[in-house]
């Protein structure tokens, strides 16, 4: 009796397998970085300290400065970021129908702080 081995092997099952787990595993951890299934978060001892938490200084079309969600004037910018320690991140989102001296005027005003860590926010198309 002529016992001959395996002259090829076909792939394409183990291709399909590749491919369902690839795709399970891919909508199960978008799922989870967008936060739709809900996860109870274990809890740490150390967090981060709230002077190294990002100031969000926002701008709107009119101009009005908002620090942390309520509205200030540029003089009351300049005040309560003496408070702030200037290694902390500085976080400027502007409307893009802003005037360009208004933004100017509060980047210099966070310049003239001397925070080190200073970006602006912008959307992607």
């Amino acid at each position: 009796m002529d016992e001959s081995g395996f002259e090829n092997i076909n792939m394409i099952p183990l291709i399909d397998i590749m491919l369902v787990l690839l795709t399970i595993v891919l909508s199960t951890s978008t799922l989870i970085a967008s936060g739709a299934i809900p996860l109870e978060l274990p809890q740490a001892s150390s967090h981060l300290e709230a002077s190294r938490l990002p100031q969000n200084i926002e701008l709107d079309s009119y101009g009005r400065i908002h620090y942390q969600g309520s509205v200030i004037g540029l003089d009351s910018l300049s005040h309560v970021l003496t408070s702030v320690e200037r290694s902390s991140p500085i976080v400027i989102r502007a409307d893009k129908e802003l005037r360009l001296q208004a933004f100017v005027d509060v980047l210099d005003a966070v310049r003239q702080m001397k925070f080190s860590q200073v970006s602006l926010q912008t959307k992607t198309q």
